[in-house]
């Protein structure tokens, strides 16, 4: 039997808990404020994925595997209070794009969402991730970032009722005096009051009251069904490899452009994420150097092809683990604990179908309101930098496309570059994904 006192030895060797300055209890609770912030994700993302035709029980108990499995993996392996569950934005881009819009089946899907985890496993092994990163400007970085922020906003006020169709001038006001707009107007001001007042879990407190007022007035109807961990089967292993590489005919180029997506994307913002809990919890180094990145890209890579094959879309790092650093967490303990609490959440995981899609909406449109952040990082007064930065955070929600903003953005950097005389033999990857992108546009103007 260990004891209390040799345990606490045992995870002070292996966290370093005493070098980098917090204790266990610490950690345990940094881990509880990290889920807490994290947990809407079991309630929003099945409701964005059931939008997809994916059964929201199997979503929602795959959602809570995979940041599970992820969380503790990063713990383990990187020893870094960095949680990851499945991403914000790569869901919607999954949901609405890849599979609404292009026509793909959701198997299929996560099929390509499997195959971009590979790309990023060998491209973090090959080291070809830093010469990606050189080769995007930083104004893009974060121009990409406010634009789903944007796309994810627009989701959640369509979702709401809030916005609808309008045959005369594309969107419109919806009308305000439905129940159901009411419910959602109820739940984003509930969420945003609970925000403001700093109040930890806010937005999973603000869904699951949201939800609670549906059922007490009857405007939500709610349907208890006998729970069973099977609900995972509904989407475990369902993904379709060979389908994947079927992909063509009305797709075009397709099958590159949902990976360099969903590959770019969990890419960049994995980085992003890893940058900004870093520095909050003062472990990277006066160089700029951040330790233990090679595993933590490789657990990034690991977590997206496990959560394809259990049913979810790519799984990320999730700067909402910057509110466990700011509760004093600072080794992968904290990491773990949520990830834990996550697989503890699988019990429940099938009943968020019962949370109705007036619940979530509010949440959609607050965490887009603060994915606008980065976009304080552009210097908007120089038009080689904001024009392309406009186009990219414009056309992703225009669009309904990550894809297509990115691409606006990419060409409009590259053409500047060249007409500016500021191009050389460094920029030939910058210039080949130019081409690519080029090439698609015309591709799909031709069919």
């Amino acid at each position: 039997m260990i004891r209390a006192g040799g345990l606490r030895t045992a995870l002070d060797r292996r966290f370093a808990l005493v070098e980098r300055g917090t204790t266990v209890r610490t950690e345990i609770l940094a881990g509880v404020t990290t889920f807490l912030t994290m947990a809407y994700i079991v309630l929003v993302n099945p409701a964005i994925l059931g939008q997809a035709g994916m059964p929201p029980a199997a979503v929602a108990a795959a959602t809570c595997f995979a940041a599970a499995f992820a969380s503790i993996l990063m713990g383990f392996a990187a020893n870094t209070p960095l949680a990851l569950a499945p991403g914000m934005g790569l869901n919607a881009y999954f949901s609405f794009t890849v599979v609404q819009q292009m026509g793909v089946p959701w198997p299929v899907a996560l099929g390509c969402v499997f195959l971009s985890g590979v790309a990023f496993l060998l491209l973090t092994l090959a080291g070809i991730r830093q010469l990606i990163v050189t080769t995007i400007p930083l104004h893009l970085f974060a121009a990409v970032a406010g634009g789903i922020g944007l796309f994810l906003g627009f989701i959640g006020l369509r979702n709401a009722g809030i916005v609808v169709s309008n045959p005369a001038t594309s969107v419109g006001l919806g009308d305000l005096r439905t129940p159901a707009v009411g419910l959602a107007l109820f739940g984003l001001l509930l969420i945003a009051i609970l925000s403001v007042w700093k109040i930890r879990g806010a937005m999973l407190i603000g869904i699951l009251a949201t939800a609670a007022l549906g059922w007490a007035t009857g405007m939500v109807e709610m349907k208890v069904e006998p729970y069973s961990l099977t609900a995972l089967t509904g989407t475990a292993f369902q993904l379709d490899l060979a389908g994947v590489f079927g992909i063509g005919g009305k797709h075009g180029l397709g099958l590159f452009e949902i990976l360099f997506v969903f590959l770019f994307v969990d890419l960049f913002d994995n980085l992003g994420t890893l940058v900004a809990v870093s520095k909050r919890a003062g472990l990277i180094g006066p160089d700029g150097h951040i330790p233990r990145l090679k595993p933590i890209l490789l657990t990034d890579a690991t977590a997206t092809m496990v959560g394809a094959v259990a049913g979810t879309s790519t799984v990320t790092s999730y700067v909402e683990s910057a509110a466990g650093v700011q509760a004093g967490g600072r080794t992968g303990l904290t990491a773990i604990v949520t990830g834990l609490l996550f697989l503890a959440t699988m019990l429940v995981a099938p009943y968020a179908q019962l949370i109705p899609i007036a619940a979530t909406a509010p949440a959609l449109i607050l965490v887009g309101g603060l994915m606008m952040t980065p976009l304080a990082e552009v210097e908007w007064d120089d038009p080689e930098i904001a024009i392309p930065a406009f186009l990219t955070v414009a056309l992703i929600p225009l669009t309904f496309s990550i894809a297509n903003g990115l691409a606006f953005g990419l060409i409009a950097h590259a053409v500047l570059k060249v007409m500016r005389g500021r191009i050389t033999r460094a920029d030939w990857l910058l210039l080949l994904l130019t081409a690519l992108f080029i090439v698609r546009f015309a591709y799909m103007a031709a069919g």
